[in-house]
Parts: C-alpha cells; structure tokens; sequence
C-alpha cells in the first residue's frame, strides 16, 4: 500500500467551470478526478463511484458545501470519505461551522496548489497508515479505522456480527450483508473503502484477531482455538495466522510472555 495512491479518486465541486477544470488538470496526474458542480449533483456521483477523497467549494447553489459534508458524514454509507472545503470567507465563524459539518481539513481561497495537494497526501498518507496498522497489529481493535461516530458505529456493528457467528466456517459476504441489512455491493464498497480490505478479508482478519485475543488470555491451546474461530484445521489456522502477523501463533504467545 503506498502512501497516496495514483488510482485514489478525488470528487471536486464547485460551480467554478473555470477553478474545477484549473484544479482537475492539477491533480489529474497523481489522482483520478471527478467533478461535480453543486452537492446534489456529487450526492449522485458518491451512489456510483467509490470517492477517496471530497474536495468541496461551500458557496454553490441547490446544494451548498455545508450542507453536503453534514449528509455525507451522517450517512453510514459515505462517513469515512474525507472532506476538504474551500471557502472564501476568512472568519472564525466560518471555519467553526465547516468543522462542526465534519470536514477534515478547511482551505481558504485564494490558495496555492502546492497547498491543496499537500492537505491531499496528508489525509490520504494518515489514513492509509491507520488501516495498515490495524491490519498488521494483532490486537488492534477494529474502532481504530473509524474516522466518525457513524464509522465507529457501523464497524461495531460488523465486528459484533462476525463474532457472533465466528465459529461458522462458511461465513461469507452474502450472508454478512443479510445480517447488516445491505446489500452485497453496498457493503463491499463500504468496507474496502473504510479498510482496504474485501468482506471476505475483514472476515479473516477479524477471525485471526479473536484468536489473538484467546492466545493472550492463555485459557485454550491453539488446538482448540483454531476451531473456535472457524477454521477447518490447525494447520490452516497456523498459516493464515503466520502470514496475516508474520508470525506463528506459538511465536505470538512467546512474545507475549517476554513482554511480561
């Protein structure tokens, strides 16, 4: 995973003919660039797109710049999606209400391109460096990916789900999103988007994080753990655990007791 991918897929809007289409072949070197020109238009696009990342002007008309970051950070299905607004006014009062809209950064025009891209790099760098960490880290909870109550609450909801039904070998994602109520693409778009991660994967990883919690607490031996879990034998419970952790389960609980 690098830390700002050339296939990330930047939204911008504005009602700009002239800054959208300035700002587009700016970035449309480093990112796949879509454009929109007021929020109800982008609302559109967010339903048949997956976005990375939102670059938003507040003035426009039908659907300002506000009011578009507030529905898209309560919506389950778009919260983790970054958000930028520019804005020309340079108030205190302004810059409090684009945060409390639950933008992630706020960008006062006029501004430099340099600018604009590094607040791009950084939001996309940091939250590209999250999901590696809670994918590689055996004990991480999955709360550690969420960047808004919605996201923190949906991914609650997942975790309970899968643990739920953890021992269920045949899990998948069409019963996974039977139990989120969502459909299939809507739920595969949601959790790739918020983890990198497939549902198939998040189900796997999420198996391997349990059994890295049952290791910890040291009640059952990883010959009972791996059936707990839902793997079909220890073997393939050993090799999926040494390859997620780049370590074997006896090596993990080793390293446990030599950090007591």
């Amino acid at each position: 995973m690098t830390e700002a991918r050339a296939f990330s897929t930047i939204l911008l809007i504005d009602d700009n003919e002239d800054l959208l289409e300035f700002l587009s072949d700016d970035l449309a070197e480093e990112y796949n660039v879509l454009v929109a020109t007021n929020g109800s238009e982008a609302l559109k696009m967010l339903e048949e797109h997956c976005i990375d990342l939102i670059i938003s002007d507040i003035m426009m008309p039908v659907m300002d710049g506000m009011e578009l970051c507030e529905k898209i950070k309560n919506d389950v299905e778009m919260s983790h999606i970054p958000v930028i607004l520019l804005t020309a006014k340079n108030t205190l009062e302004s810059k409090i209400s684009g945060l409390n809209s639950g933008a992630d950064a706020y960008v006062e025009k006029p501004f430099s391109p340099e600018y604009l891209r590094a607040q791009i790099g950084s939001l996309l760098k940091n939250r590209n460096k999250i999901k590696e960490y809670f994918i590689n880290s055996p004990l991480t909870h999955i709360k550690s990916i969420a960047h808004s109550r919605s996201d923190e609450i949906f991914l609650e909801e997942l975790n309970r789900i899968i643990l739920e039904n953890i021992s269920d070998i045949n899990l998948d994602v069409n019963q996974l999103a039977i139990f989120m109520n969502m459909s299939r693409p809507t739920l595969y778009r949601k959790i790739k988007s918020i983890s990198d991660l497939t549902p198939n994967e998040m189900i796997n990883i999420t198996r391997l994080k349990q059994a890295a919690v049952l290791l910890a607490e040291d009640n059952l031996r990883i010959n009972e753990i791996y059936n707990v879990v839902g793997y079909s034998s220890p073997s393939q419970f050993g090799r999926n655990f040494q390859k997620q952790f780049k370590m074997t389960p006896s090596e993990y609980i080793r390293s446990l007791r030599n950090a007591n």
